[in-house]
C-alpha cells in the first residue's frame, strides 16, 4: 500500500475516536472526493468536511520512514512518547500505546458481555 504513494501520506483527525487515520495520498484523494460531494448547507456534513479537512495534514515519509505529526494532531490523539500503528485496511490509525491499551481492553469486554444486537453483516462473518 504504501509503495504505491511513494511515500506521501496524509493524516487526519477520527471524529469518533481519540485516534489518527494516516492515508496513502491516492486513499485520501478519494475521501476527499467523498467529503466533496457532501452538503456544505447540512450542519453535520459540514462539520465533517470542517474536521477532517481542517486537521489533514500531507507530508513525505522520510529516508527512515518516519512521518511529522503537528501539534494538533498530537493533541488531539494525546500521543505521549509509545504509539500504536494500527493497520485497517487503507489506512492506519496512529494511536496513543496507552489509550490503545485501553479501547481494545473495552472492546474485548463488549464482545464478552454480548449485550448487542449484531448486525446483518457480523451475523454471517465467520472466522
Amino acid at each position: 500500500m504504501l509503495d504505491d504513494c511513494q511515500g506521501q501520506l496524509v493524516c487526519t483527525i477520527d471524529t469518533q475516536q481519540p485516534c489518527l487515520l494516516l492515508y496513502p495520498l491516492p486513499e485520501w484523494e478519494e475521501i476527499e472526493l467523498k467529503l466533496s460531494r457532501l452538503s456544505s448547507m447540512i450542519p453535520h456534513e459540514r462539520r465533517m468536511q470542517r474536521l477532517l479537512l481542517g486537521y489533514a495534514s500531507e507530508g513525505d515519509m522520510d529516508k527512515n520512514g518516519r512521518f511529522l505529526l503537528g501539534a494538533p494532531l498530537r493533541q488531539h490523539a494525546k500521543l505521549d512518547k509509545q504509539i500504536m500503528l494500527v493497520g485497517q485496511f487503507n489506512k492506519f490509525e496512529i494511536w496513543d500505546a496507552d489509550v490503545w491499551q485501553q479501547q481494545i481492553n473495552l472492546d474485548v469486554a463488549t464482545e464478552q458481555e454480548a449485550n448487542f444486537e449484531l448486525t446483518e453483516r457480523l451475523q454471517d462473518f465467520s472466522l
